[in-house]
């Protein structure tokens, strides 16, 4: 049995757990977490989270901190 489908998203694996609207939340912070993000320092595409706070440049190759979940 899957855990997860196209309309449920990452938080299929809460099953019918928290309510809809929390996990709605959750599926839209993680799809923005999971993205490459803007570099402040090259301007690039190519930000990727680490952990909480940690990010990483592949293109410049700095690490700095920053937001917790996504860079704005």
């Amino acid at each position: 049995m899957p855990t997860k489908s196209k309309k449920t998203k990452s938080a299929g694996r809460f099953g019918a757990r928290y309510g809809k609207r929390v996990r709605n939340k959750i599926v839209s912070v993680e799809i923005k977490q999971k993205k490459k993000q803007k570099c402040p320092y090259c301007g690039k595409l190519g930000v990727k989270r680490l952990s909480k706070g940690i990010w990483h440049c592949k293109k410049c190759n700095k690490k700095f901190a920053s937001n917790t979940y996504y860079l704005d």
